[in-house]
Order: C-alpha cells, then sequence, then structure tokens
C-alpha cells in the first residue's frame, strides 16, 4: 500500500512538467492571437482613408506600437487624460468595442482661477462624446467625459487604463500633478495600468531647463514622481524616441514641429529632426 502510494506521487510528479509545459504553450499562443488580433485591428483603423490629416503624425508617435505597449484592449474601460486636439481620441474612440468604453479626463475645473478658463474645460468635456463619434461612426452615448473635480458617481475603481499623453510637463508647471495622479489613480481598478508619453530631457539637464516649462522633464523624475504617488513602474519603451533631438532648445520643445514656434526660421533643420524625444512609460496601480 504504501510503495503504491510512493509510485503514484512519483508519478504525479514526473507528469507536472509536461502539463505546465503544455499550459505555456496555450498561454502563448493565446498571446499570440490577441497581439495579431491588435494588430489587424490597428491597422484597419489607421488605414482609414479618413484619418489622410492625423496619419502625417503617425510615423512620430507610433499609435499601434503605443496602444499595444500600453495593454489597451478594444474591451477595457480606458481613460485619456486632456484629449486637446483629440488626435489620439480619434484613433481610441474607432478602437473600443463591446463593452469597452472611452473616456475624456480634463483637468479639475478648481485649479484655475480664472471662470474663463473653467468655462472652457467644462465645455470641451461637454462636447467630447460627440467629436469622437462624428469620427467613429458610433453613437455619442458610447463616450462619455468629465473633469476630474466631478467623476461620476460610480466611477472609482472602474478604469483599465489610463493614458497621458505629452501632458505631465504642463501638471509640473501649473503645479496641479500631485492632485491630479491622485484623482487619476482613484479611477483605476486595483491592477489598473497607468501610461505616460512625455518629451524627454537629457538626463543631466539641469532642474532648470527640466521643470516642465520648456516642455521636457528628466524621466528618473517622472518615475519617481509616479511612485511618490502610489504607482510602480511596470515597462518603458523606446517606441517614440529620437534620437536626433538634443532636448535643449532656448524656446523649448515647442521649437520642433508641430509647433514650429520659430516658424520660418530654421525651419527645414527642425522638420528634419522631427518631434521630440519621447519618454513612454507604463506603471501600475500600488495597493
Amino acid at each position: 500500500m504504501k510503495m503504491t502510494l510512493l509510485l503514484a506521487l512519483a508519478a504525479t510528479a514526473l507528469s507536472a512538467p509536461a502539463i505546465a509545459e503544455n499550459h505555456g504553450h496555450k498561454h502563448d499562443k493565446a498571446h499570440a492571437a490577441m497581439h495579431k488580433a491588435h494588430q489587424q485591428r490597428m491597422a484597419k483603423i489607421l488605414a482609414d482613408p479618413s484619418r489622410a490629416e492625423d496619419a502625417k503624425r503617425d510615423k512620430y508617435r507610433h499609435p499601434a506600437e503605443t496602444f499595444e505597449f500600453f495593454r489597451i484592449h478594444p474591451d477595457h474601460v480606458v481613460g485619456e487624460y486632456a484629449p486637446g486636439g483629440e488626435w489620439i481620441s480619434r484613433t481610441l474612440g474607432r478602437y473600443m468595442e463591446g463593452s469597452g468604453t472611452f473616456n475624456g479626463l480634463y483637468f479639475s475645473t478648481t485649479v484655475f482661477a480664472d471662470e474663463k478658463t473653467r468655462e472652457a474645460v467644462k465645455a470641451g468635456a461637454a462636447k467630447f462624446p460627440d467629436d469622437v463619434a462624428k469620427v467613429s461612426g458610433k453613437p455619442a452615448t458610447d463616450y462619455r467625459a468629465f473633469t476630474l473635480d466631478a467623476v461620476p458617481e460610480g466611477a472609482k475603481g472602474t478604469f483599465d487604463r489610463i493614458i497621458v499623453m505629452r501632458m505631465m510637463h504642463n501638471l509640473m508647471r501649473w503645479n496641479m500633478a500631485d492632485q491630479e495622479i491622485k484623482r487619476m489613480r482613484e479611477l483605476l481598478k486595483d491592477d489598473g495600468l497607468l501610461g505616460i508619453e512625455q518629451h524627454r530631457a537629457k538626463t543631466d539637464a539641469p532642474y532648470r531647463y527640466a521643470d516642465g516649462n520648456k516642455g521636457y522633464l528628466r524621466e528618473a523624475d517622472v518615475i519617481k514622481f509616479m511612485e511618490v504617488n502610489g504607482f510602480e513602474l511596470v515597462a518603458k519603451s523606446e517606441v517614440n524616441a529620437n534620437p536626433k533631438d538634443s532636448a535643449n532648445w532656448p524656446d523649448g520643445v515647442w521649437t520642433l514641429p508641430p509647433a514650429l514656434r520659430l516658424k520660418d526660421v530654421d525651419k527645414a533643420k527642425y522638420e528634419a529632426i522631427g518631434e521630440s524625444d519621447r519618454m513612454t512609460l507604463l506603471f501600475k496601480k500600488r495597493p
């Protein structure tokens, strides 16, 4: 009896690696299928003729690779902070489907002393669903938007992903980063992820240049800031890197396209450089 039990245990132990290996193979196949589906879906969206103007910036902004790095799925609850010109919104608005929802997250109006600015932020949030619906072909009710000081009841703890695209420098220089990041953290699920794309200063750039007022931030500073505010770095990507950008322009990041602040002065030079060198970081909400 005892010998029979020992033999049974030995047989189980010998079979375990095979079972684990088979499980891993299935996981790899599922991941590959998901990866392929993402690529196909995004390729179709990016090739849409109605994106002709937006597509001119794809070579600098790498939307397919960036959204995949942020692990965004069509059925996620996704928030885009400070949509602005809505270039991102017009892409992700097409991408979401099924149970997925796409949300515009706007500045907390309480940080602005000027009533005109507060009303402009509210107006941007109000028209966001209609703006995205116009390009996606879906009903405006599929989208929603709100300011972070007016979060709808029940929204906290429901977001799978939040992305902050080229906006951290403004949060820093306007002295509102702590408040806004904390409010975004409250929206995320316990396993939620937050993606940041940001103009990147050189590692040895003096703080007086990399405090946000020139549009650039040091990568290490952004990571430390997020850690202090309840996040842990998951991964980095160089998909939006641009080694041609010296990141030391007297007029800041706006020297480069698309802003071209100097207008016709050395325009060809700056167009040859392209858009800024950017860090692309992924963080998870820490308990």
